[in-house]
């Protein structure tokens, strides 16, 4: 028989809506709160570094990002889908206070209103549009620092276990959340559960979905490549911007491209997400590289009959490491030409790779011919912005893969079709970068609050 253990509240996941949840149920009063994180504690991540575990642990894939703080209502999620826009305007203004009293810098990037209009007319003048956005910039090594004073404050007031996987939710008939069954079978009951499992957590939530038969919805499925080029070429928008966010329309199939998670001066890195690596890309606050890159996204809605998204888009990732051993990189003129990229090519190129154990190929026996079309149209509308973009020498990496497209039916502070069970951050679609992951906490946690201070929880 399992034994069975009783809080008031259980998180499961410790990346930032899970963290800010905790942290907004604390200075609500809330007690009994217990966190649940299948990925190491912050020490054993530090010890480990990239290559041990880049998605799971305490501080989720954010520990391990280049902390960017996007302070925009725009940007970042879907937010705006629960909230009003005084409401997300405030949330954003709440985390953004909260960051930088646990130590976040108040240096702003993106504050030059009159440059950053200069630009968006420039590009609307190209046929793309750029969000305009104020940025805090933690850098890797600052994601650390804060989230450790994090762990520390929590730790004295929340229960926290890492190496803890949640195998599934337990809601009896579906009139209330009851608890979670842990793996290896013990069970938690709870009055509150909030699901915050990050993107690495997304199939997961899918299948806990489909078991409580919970409505869901299918966000756009983000596949692309990450982009590398001399820091010169895109000097000009970053300096403006530090993180230009452009979208554009092509021409030829009407699909929507976007840049994504701009690393000025930075390094492309690769995911291990249990086995399958796709690319991403970090800047450091205090140690720059030649060259800037950036993610270059097709984002795709599937209509029915087709339901899996996340499935689709590992098996792309899964394809590129079939044939690159982990990840593949390729110099833009080799692709246009139809052929691969061998060590020497890339040896040859004016850009000296920054993610070293990269292998040369062909990313056009990966990509599917739509999505390949797509890159290549931004990367010529990109270069009428910021010329040098689309040279020979640009180097493209893949997949870059953004599994969070799944959502489910969620209502007010986020709280699902079943009572007291709560679904936040990138896993649950509903947000995609730090400030909304953390809003969406916040959100939940403040619905929460006024139930169990109402008598009602």
């Amino acid at each position: 028989m399992a034994m069975t253990e009783r809080c008031r509240v259980i998180i499961v996941g410790g990346g930032p809506a899970g963290i800010f949840a905790a942290l907004e149920l604390t200075r609500a009063g809330v007690d009994g709160i217990l966190l649940l994180e299948k990925g190491p504690d912050l020490p054993e991540r530090q010890r480990l570094g990239r290559a041990g575990c880049m998605l799971t642990g305490w501080g989720g894939a954010g520990a391990y990002s280049d902390g960017k703080l996007a302070l925009s209502t725009e940007i970042g999620g879907f937010m705006d889908r629960y909230c009003s826009p005084g409401q997300l305007a405030e949330l954003v203004e709440y985390v953004d206070e909260t960051y930088r009293a646990f130590g976040a810098p108040e240096e702003l990037h993106g504050s030059d209103v009159e440059a950053v209009a200069r630009l968006q007319r420039e590009a609307a003048r190209l046929d793309m549009k750029l969000i305009p956005s104020r940025y805090r910039h933690l850098g890797t090594e600052g994601c650390g620092h804060l989230l450790g004073r994090l762990r520390a404050h929590l730790g004295e007031k929340v229960t926290i276990r890492c190496g803890a996987s949640v195998a599934d939710v337990l809601a009896g008939d579906r009139s209330t959340v009851k608890g979670v069954r842990m793996e290896g079978g013990l069970e938690i009951a709870a009055d509150y559960v909030i699901l915050a499992p990050g993107r690495e957590g997304s199939a997961w939530l899918a299948r806990q979905a489909e078991r409580l038969e919970l409505h869901t919805t299918i966000n756009p499925v983000d596949i692309g490549v990450r982009v590398e080029v001399p820091a010169s070429v895109m000097e000009e928008i970053t300096r403006v911007t530090y993180e230009a966010k452009i979208i554009y329309y092509t021409r030829r199939f009407e699909d929507m491209v976007r840049t994504f998670c701009m690393c000025p001066y930075g390094e492309v890195i690769r995911e291990d997400l249990h086995g399958l690596y796709t690319v991403n890309g970090h800047s450091y606050a205090h140690r720059k590289s030649a060259n800037t890159n950036f993610a270059l996204l097709v984002s795709k809605t599937f209509t029915e009959p087709f339901r899996e998204p996340i499935a689709y888009g590992q098996h792309i990732a899964r394809l590129a490491n079939m044939l690159g051993g982990e990840v593949i990189v390729q110099r833009l003129g080799d692709l246009r030409q139809g052929r691969r990229s061998t060590p020497k090519r890339i040896e040859r190129g004016l850009v000296e790779p920054t993610l070293r154990q990269a292998t040369p190929g062909d990313l056009s026996l990966v990509l599917p011919y739509r999505y390949l079309a797509d890159i290549l149209e931004m990367l010529e509308a990109l270069d009428r912005l910021a010329l040098g973009v689309n040279s020979v020498h640009t180097l493209l990496y893949g997949v870059e893969v953004k599994f969070y497209s799944l959502q489910l039916r969620l209502g007010a502070g986020l709280e699902t079709e079943i009572p007291h069970l709560f679904a936040v951050g990138d896993g649950a679609g509903v947000s995609r970068g730090l400030v909304q992951a953390s809003a969406s906490g916040v959100l939940a946690a403040r619905s929460i609050a006024a139930q169990v201070t109402g008598g009602r929880g």
